[in-house]
């Protein structure tokens, strides 16, 4: 992890504090803020460095294998069971087993893994008995849990155990002199794996850099310096602002929201009188699902209406896109070349 602004160092402390304690830890964050690498230096730099770390998307499992995977299964358990099977839980023993997007697990499957929390007994799938297996667990999401949790898509008692440990990862936006060590860093990555030399970036691509919303966090910028280093022939490098369709999010200065803007055309004199009626919470929940149904409709827009083009312009697993657009209504019509949502 690299980086020297406040808000890194602020985060980076309360990992190195809670690698020493060995109980659950929740780490919440923006889509490619980092959030594996902070598991990863929760685990290495613990009691279970020299143990397994597992990491598992739970955005990428089927809902039907979800129990299987982590769990596994006795041979004969279902049609093709044919050998017995260990779970991913069994092969993180003694280590740690890190549930990346864990707010896309199924129910039925929460109510098995806060079985697990509790006492860390689980049963394969046939299997007639228990067994214990000694893991730490690292969880890590880019939602809000307490609103899933008042959408009843997410168990209340599961997000108490998962919040034991909770570390919130700061955007790139929030680590803007964070921007020129990383844009170096993956600079040299790119040099030692492409073999094409070393490059350094323009002082006009840092410009507007330093502007930039950076929607897709590091892994946004690191996907820029890739692309620019492979396309450019030259050792200085200018690269310019994303595609036109999130260009906006690239402005002179910050943009701070006005009350009226909060409340789409109403009058600047109409805003105070409506702001008397609506606590702060109800006024972000509103503003947040508005800005949902926009940007997910812009996506599935530019997209042409592919939902899997769409969830990978967003940045977001296909399956959770998917549930993104079901909670606001805004499915598309079933193409023949793009799945069902699930």
């Amino acid at each position: 992890m690299i980086g020297s602004s406040q808000s890194f160092l602020e985060a980076q402390r309360v990992i190195e504090r809670f690698a020493r304690c060995d109980v659950p830890v929740l780490i919440e964050g923006e889509t490619g803020t980092g959030k594996e690498l902070a598991a990863r230096a929760i685990h290495y730099g613990g009691q279970r460095s020299s143990g397994p770390f597992v990491p598992v998307n739970c955005g990428a499992l089927p809902d039907a294998l979800v129990d299987n995977e982590l769990f596994g299964h006795k041979r004969g358990a279902f049609t093709d069971a044919h050998i017995e099977q260990a779970g991913l839980i069994a092969h993180a023993s003694g280590g740690t087993l890190f549930l990346d997007e864990v707010d896309a697990l199924p129910l039925k499957s929460q109510v098995i893994l806060l079985r697990f929390l509790q006492d860390h007994q689980y049963r394969p799938l046939g299997a007639p008995e228990s067994r214990h297996a000694d893991v730490r667990l690292i969880a890590a999401t880019n939602a809000d849990l307490a609103e899933r949790v008042e959408e009843g898509e997410f168990r209340l008692d599961l997000l108490f155990r998962l919040r034991i440990l909770v570390v919130t990862l700061p955007p790139l936006r929030e680590r803007d002199r964070d921007i020129e060590l990383l844009a170096d860093n993956f600079l040299h990555v790119c040099a030692q794996r492409f073999g094409n030399g070393d490059k350094v970036l323009h002082p006009a691509t840092f410009d507007w850099m330093y502007r930039y919303d950076w929607p897709g966090n590091i892994r946004e910028l690191e996907t820029l310096i890739c692309r620019g280093y492979l396309l450019s022939d030259a050792r200085v490098i200018e690269i310019g602002p994303p595609d036109p369709f999130i260009s906006d999010r690239c402005q002179p200065g910050i943009v701070h929201l006005q009350p009226a803007s909060l409340y789409g055309s109403l009058r600047q004199s109409e805003a105070p009188a409506m702001l008397a009626h609506e606590d702060f919470k109800t006024a972000k929940s509103r503003v947040i699902t508005e800005f949902e149904c926009r940007y997910l409709a812009d996506a599935l827009s530019a997209a042409g209406g592919n939902v899997t083009k769409a969830a990978r312009i967003a940045g977001k697993e296909r399956r959770a896109f998917g549930k993104l657009l079901k909670k606001h209504g805004l499915a598309p019509a079933q193409s023949a070349f793009d799945g069902p949502l699930r």
